[in-house]
């Protein structure tokens, strides 16, 4: 073992709620077991401490611990650059059963966050200090916590869909009907209803595709997936929804609330795009089950 042994003592404790988080940060050192997260095996040099820290910082429930110490904030990699435009936020919060938000850079140097972190103000002070936060972009009502407190903070504004409005009635901009509108330049919203009946999900560039929980890159599968068994309102209006929208999606960068991210060359997205919407449309809607999401 290298200087980095002492590193051993990583653990994830039983308040883990299965929610991938940590995988999708660590993988090959946090794997599911029976239902939850463990660590796989401990972290062999600095990179690899790095992962274990970033999944602690962003784990929900502060699962990812050490036998020895805290965390040292130091060691916090949030907001976490994927690419020169896009940063994921990390804390994510409980009160979003744990879902990744993110903030997208526009050419003007400010920024738009979809969907958010848990809220503190240090976060806050945190995700702004790159540049201001222009809007709050909720893709839907189970992402919809710490909105308000965020947009007012950055004094930003705050978006979100009729049909998901008794979740944030507060919010200032009200998406509509079914129809993609750009609410700003070179992004654009598409109402999605499905996952819940007030869905959106946010196209920027013709490069991201901001999902929410609408469909996600199953590391299981090796494909685009949707929460079939977590499905609230309609897994058939959500297959309407796919047949509407599959040809009008451009991007390159898959970034949903829930599951993992995918980066792949856009036209093998729009084919895996066509491909989900055909097999969406064989699906029925089920009970809630996250036991059987497909990770």
């Amino acid at each position: 073992m290298n200087e980095h042994a002492a590193e051993a003592g990583w653990f994830v404790d039983d308040r883990c709620t299965n929610c991938d988080v940590a995988r999708q940060l660590a993988p090959g050192l946090i794997g599911e077991v029976d239902g939850h997260s463990e660590i796989l095996r401990q972290p062999r040099d600095a990179a690899e401490l790095g992962q274990v820290y970033a999944a602690a910082h962003a784990c929900p429930t502060r699962s990812i611990r050490h036998t020895a110490r805290t965390l040292d904030p130091a060691l916090d990699p949030f907001p976490l650059a994927l690419t020169d435009d896009v940063q994921l936020c990390g804390h994510n919060s409980p009160h979003l059963a744990g879902a990744n938000s993110y903030l997208l850079r526009r050419p003007s140097g400010t920024r738009m966050m979809i969907d958010t972190p848990r809220w503190s103000t240090a976060l806050a002070r945190r995700y702004e200090a790159p540049g201001p936060v222009t809007d709050v972009l909720l893709t839907h009502r189970d992402h919809a916590a710490h909105g308000r407190r965020y947009a007012d903070h950055f004094g930003a504004r705050l978006w979100i869909h009729e049909d998901d409005l008794d979740a944030a009635p507060d919010a200032d901009q009200i998406l509509r009907g079914t129809d993609p509108v750009e609410i700003a330049d070179s992004v654009i919203a598409h109402p999605l209803p499905g996952h819940t009946r007030g869905s959106v999900l946010y196209l920027a560039d013709q490069r991201y595709c901001f999902s929410g929980d609408s469909f996600y890159w199953s590391r299981g599968t090796g494909d685009i997936e949707v929460p079939e068994s977590v499905t609230w309102y309609s897994i058939e209006e959500l297959a309407a929804s796919l047949a509407r929208t599959a040809d009008l999606l451009h991007f390159e960068w898959l970034l949903p609330g829930h599951g993992d991210r995918k980066h792949l060359p856009a036209a093998e997205m729009a084919q895996r795009m066509r491909q989900l919407t055909l097999r969406s449309a064989t699906f029925k809607q089920q009970p809630i089950n996250f036991g059987a999401v497909r990770w």
